[in-house]
């Protein structure tokens, strides 16, 4: 039988990669590991790209998340501006396109070539942002998910004369508005939903942040969408369901993210994010899925669900190593997201039900910091901590004292 080209091929450049690689060089695997790049640059950090990047704070060199000699040194093969354009299950083959970037560079003795064969094939093509109908992106429009977006966005900022419109307050929409009034614009935040982040916070909490954004001089406007928008020169004028018109030399269309899995459409893998069990294998024999193209289970739901989140791909990515290697996944934990707007430190443990208790430590009015406590039918489910990040492995402990299913009976329960 042939040598496949890759003993391990991920399709995906970006933290869930980066840690299955480390994680499997740290755990002893021997086998070669290549990894597809879309964007024309190793892979890097992009929590950074709403906020220090946009300031001007940190540039690009900052971001990468190990220096080209980690690569060369643990033997992996990065294959930079290319990236997967269809996969052949059966010949465990994936074709390759060239991506956002055409310099085929390697790291180590990788190349670009029309397809890749692989014993082992590990999905984390991560996210893309969604598209607003008859928001048709360039010139003043714009979306942020990569480098080049972040650099693009940060030129318009610096040259805007007026105003910037964000269209969704989720946390890139809400951390660029936090950016844009720290370099001195005007900012309209724009959500369709009562309150921002209204699947992750409840009502209350979601109105906090409104409150924090609005004493920053955000003009924040909720259950509001845009009806129509036009172009007069360079600047945008937009149309509002409020009967209010905007006028913006930047729009930022920030109304969420779905799993870049375009690529699998004929591939016959499944619905999209791809269903994994705890170690992330999917339904085909050594096909693995991480990170933002991945639907896991979670023992704290009793279900699977997607976490588009940074610290939810950095696990994934290591559980799939550990799968690989023939090891059970670590210990769970509840699951975290976090977030810098305003100079504040906000931080989500847990999954908090629209229907809750909470306990607040702290004073969410008086600027202090200050922890939510949340609570469903007196059992514990999430906690807010703004600007306590010592608390957090204090609130994980709380949660975990919920006693979360197995990861088999999780398994059954998504079943």
């Amino acid at each position: 039988m042939t040598r496949p080209d890759a003993d391990v091929l991920i399709a995906g450049g970006g933290i869930a990669a980066q840690r299955c690689c480390e994680t499997l060089r740290r755990l002893g695997f021997e086998g070669r590991i290549v990894v597809i790049c879309e964007e024309d640059l190793a892979p890097y950090d992009r929590p950074p790209l709403s906020k220090a990047v946009l300031t001007g704070e940190r540039e690009s060199r900052e971001l990468t998340l190990r220096p080209a000699a980690w690569y060369e040194e643990h033997g992996v093969e990065l294959l930079i501006g290319v990236a997967a354009k269809e996969l052949d299950l059966a010949g465990r083959r994936v074709a390759l396109r060239e991506g956002n970037g055409s310099r085929h560079k390697a790291h180590g003795s990788g190349r670009c070539k029309g397809t890749l064969r692989y014993r082992r094939l590990v999905i984390a093509t991560g996210s893309r942002p969604r598209r607003l109908p008859g928001l048709p992106l360039g010139g003043a429009v714009h979306e942020l998910r990569t480098h080049a977006d972040a650099l693009a966005l940060r030129t318009a900022l610096r040259e805007s004369q007026d105003r910037l419109v964000v269209l969704g307050a989720g946390l890139v929409g809400m951390e660029v508005s936090s950016s844009a009034r720290a370099l001195g614009l005007d900012v309209t935040l724009i959500e369709a939903a009562p309150t921002p982040l209204a699947r992750a916070l409840p009502p209350v909490l979601g109105r906090w942040i409104v409150t924090l954004h609005r004493a920053q001089g955000v003009d924040v406007r909720l259950a509001t969408t845009v009806e129509h928008l036009a172009m007069r020169r360079s600047v945008a004028i937009l149309k509002l369901s409020d009967g209010s018109t905007l006028s913006a030399d930047t729009v930022l269309v920030a109304a969420g993210t779905a799993a870049a899995t375009e690529w699998l459409a004929a591939s016959g893998l499944g619905p999209s994010p791809i269903p994994t069990d705890y170690g992330g294998r999917t339904r085909f024999p050594d096909v693995y899925a991480a990170g933002d193209a991945a639907c896991f289970p979670d023992p704290y739901l009793g279900e699977r669900a997607i976490t588009p989140h940074w610290e939810a791909a950095v696990r994934q990515g290591a559980a799939v190593a550990r799968a690989i290697v023939g090891l059970e996944p670590s210990e769970p934990v509840p699951p975290m997201f976090w977030s810098d707007q305003h100079g504040q430190r906000i931080q989500l443990v847990g999954h908090a039900p629209s229907r809750c208790e909470i306990e607040f430590d702290g004073d969410p009015k008086g600027g202090e910091p200050f922890t939510a406590w949340i609570s469903r039918n007196g059992l514990p489910a999430a906690a807010l901590l703004v600007n306590r990040p010592d608390a957090l492995p204090r609130a994980r402990r709380w949660i975990a004292g919920a006693h979360p299913l197995s990861a088999e009976e999780t398994l059954h329960a998504a079943a």
